[in-house]
């Protein structure tokens, strides 16, 4: 009997779905040095940390247009801190070919997302699409 309702509590507790991460989602990145922006999927990658692709790419005058980076890893490695805070992962900048080491901070439906490499560091707002 004891084994019983252990058992039932065990399956119980994995018939639970996992809860997504608040910044689970679609974000569209803010202009690049070129006026282009995309669009980049962010979800849980199989290491348990938070990771990004490039799923759409769009030019200034938000017509979407052909791009090499289109399912390109643009973020990955956040580790989750918690109160929206991401910290020790990498974002990769298509417009200058750089990838960064990188933090990330949700504020509602923006994310500011941060990088650096050598002393040289950018920070800009990504707004949730859906």
């Amino acid at each position: 009997m004891k084994n019983s309702i252990l058992m039932a509590g065990l399956l119980a507790l994995f018939a639970v779905p996992a809860l997504a991460d608040p910044a689970h989602g679609l974000w569209k990145t803010a202009p690049d040095d070129n006026g282009n922006f995309g669009h980049v999927q962010i979800q849980t990658c199989s290491n348990g940390k938070i990771c990004g692709g490039l799923v759409a790419a769009f030019d200034g005058s938000s017509q979407q247009i052909a791009s090499d980076n289109i399912g390109r890893a643009i973020v990955w490695d956040m580790e989750p801190q918690g109160d929206g805070q991401y910290r020790n992962g990498r974002v990769y900048a298509p417009d200058r070919d750089r990838t960064y080491t990188s933090r990330m901070e949700l504020r509602g439906r923006e994310l500011g997302v941060s990088g650096c490499v050598m002393g040289l560091c950018r920070e800009s707002a990504w707004t949730r699409v859906n």
